[in-house]
């Protein structure tokens, strides 16, 4: 039988076009052109001026020859620039790849090759870290600089022949007409995993997905028109969960912030009206440092949006002291960002706030733009019972699933098969359907936002000369969430103290991978001389 639905009606220019969220802020100049878009010290934009610059950056960066399938990559903190990049990079047709601006040079060098990249916009603070990171590239990207007026210098800048960003910018075409994608599946962004079991992976994220998840973040936030938001979040992590493109949908305020320290976040809060933010445990640790509340106590509840470990009960109680209203997201690099979010009933807001965070510490239940979420049984792939108890793996379905993994075959096989996305963590579904995160499979270490490798380090220590066996794991820690602990077995007549062991972690580790704590013992083993990681997890319990 022929569908009379589907007989003569077919998908033209009028009644179809690619879902992408650049539209979001053509719309947001054509509306509300006068509205202010970015605020950046002393620096206000326009959502007119947003728009064109985006367009003026996109038209430059076409007259290089970027076109659909270029990649152009991005060493940039929480300033304009970014924002204006999230637009202006895809407007030509080209994938953004912006890049964490803690990694080593090396690993930075790595995506850099990986992804061909043929551009790089970066900071003056950071060109010393370019310079080093060239040194290691095959790749050799035109490079472009920012120089915020906004902030001031502290070292001399370094010398790389690179392009000015605001000249670089005003040579652009104001009436630039930017490309849709041709399909919105086409690739918007890629960005790398933290390569905790061998290099980094590639994510690539769609324009279907971007747009998708972009306004997901404001119906799953309720967020109002206009509502005004500060970057406490690196928008290096994931495309900013996609709020770059969310804020445009709402028509609202970027407040840019380049450091996160609590003095400023607070000025924000008062001088700006600040409604919404996101965060790691650390941002909010940094938050409550502050003795200088009272002077910046904002007159209405913030929002505060944290992923990574669940915040402790005092916390979450100091916090809403404070002002704000947390609540916990989950998700991954391949899932846009949040794809869970604990979804708060009003009828929990009469229990005591011990009942209060237990629920809290839940990852949740799904986004709006995801179509499915299930805690499977990965050998069966049959959900497990929603009894609390029994663990197996945080699996997704949906549009905000990633393309797949770029150039990797053999890991898009594994991590789609069965027609599932297999997140690789572990966890539990409760009866009332939120699911909690139990165990990582691959013992990351999620510490301020930053996702280690528990592997890496131990290979860190295994290349001292002293050291005969080395495990790490993650311990809570108040402020930031999560942070390694390394239990080492010396080899005999070999002796190594904490401080030895720390300054050797220093010299081989980025910073926010070295260890807070050390312990010298024999580490307990399987019958088969697999490590017992849950031993020493109850172990460092009673230590700590």
């Amino acid at each position: 039988m022929v569908n009379p639905y589907n007989q003569d009606l077919d998908q033209n220019p009028a009644n179809y076009q690619p879902l992408t969220p650049l539209s979001f802020l053509e719309r947001a100049s054509d509306v509300f052109p006068d509205h202010i878009a970015i605020i950046h010290g002393n620096t206000k934009t326009t959502y007119r001026e947003f728009y064109t610059r985006s367009k003026q950056l996109a038209f430059s960066l076409a007259q290089l020859g970027m076109t659909r399938g270029s990649t152009v990559s991005t060493l940039l903190l929480n300033t304009p620039p970014m924002l204006e990049v999230h637009y202006g990079i895809p407007m030509c047709g080209a994938v953004i790849h912006a890049i964490n601006t803690r990694l080593d040079p090396a690993t930075i060098a790595f995506q850099l090759d990986h992804a061909k990249s043929e551009i790089l916009f970066y900071d003056r603070e950071l060109g010393s870290i370019v310079k080093e990171v060239l040194s290691h590239c095959q790749v050799k990207p035109h490079l472009i600089e920012f120089v915020d007026s906004e902030y001031e210098y502290k070292d001399a800048p370094v010398d790389l022949g690179a392009d000015d960003y605001e000249l670089f910018l005003n040579k652009g075409d104001s009436n630039y007409q930017w490309l849709m994608p041709e399909n919105e599946w086409d690739a918007i962004s890629v960005g790398y995993t933290s390569g905790t079991t061998g290099d980094p992976k590639g994510v690539v994220s769609h324009h279907r997905g971007a747009y998708l998840l972009a306004q997901g973040n404001a119906m799953v936030a309720s967020m109002p028109k206009h509502s005004v938001y500060l970057w406490t979040l690196p928008m290096f992590h994931c495309n900013g969960w996609c709020f770059p493109w969310t804020m445009s949908a709402i028509i609202g305020i970027h407040v840019c912030l380049r450091q996160v320290r609590a003095e400023p976040i607070w000025q924000s809060i008062k001088t700006h009206k600040i409604s919404h933010l996101c965060g790691a445990p650390i941002v909010m640790s940094v938050i409550l440092s502050f003795d200088k509340q009272q002077d910046y106590r904002p007159d209405h509840q913030v929002q505060f949006f944290t992923a990574a470990a669940p915040p402790p009960e005092n916390v979450l109680k100091q916090m809403q002291q404070a002002g704000f209203l947390v609540t916990h997201l989950y998700g991954l690099t391949e899932t846009y960002g949040p794809a869970v979010i604990n979804e708060w009933h009003q009828e929990w807001d009469s229990l005591n706030m011990t009942e209060q965070a237990s629920l809290k510490a839940r990852q949740g239940v799904r986004y709006l733009p995801l179509e499915h979420l299930s805690v499977l049984n990965p050998e069966t792939m049959k959900p497990v019972p929603a009894d609390g108890k029994t663990i197996g793996e945080v699996m997704f379905q949906g549009n905000i699933v990633m393309k797949g993994y770029l150039k990797n075959k053999t890991a898009n096989d594994k991590a789609f098969a069965g027609g599932w996305f297999h997140s690789g963590d572990l966890a539990v579904m409760h009866p009332d359907g939120y699911l909690q995160l139990k165990d990582r499979s691959k013992d990351i270490i999620i510490s301020g936002g930053e996702n280690i490798s528990s592997i890496e380090i131990e290979e860190a220590l295994l290349k001292n000369e002293c050291v005969a066996a080395a495990a790490v794991i993650a311990v809570a820690n108040e402020k930031w969430g999560e942070v390694p602990c390394a239990f080492i077995e010396l080899k005999v007549q070999h002796q190594w103290n904490s401080d030895e062991a720390l300054q050797w972690c220093k010299s081989n580790l980025a910073s926010f991978k070295v260890p807070k704590y050390y312990f010298f013992e024999d580490i307990p083993r399987t019958s088969t001389g697999k490590i017992q990681k849950y031993v020493l997890r109850e172990k460092a319990k009673k230590l700590i």
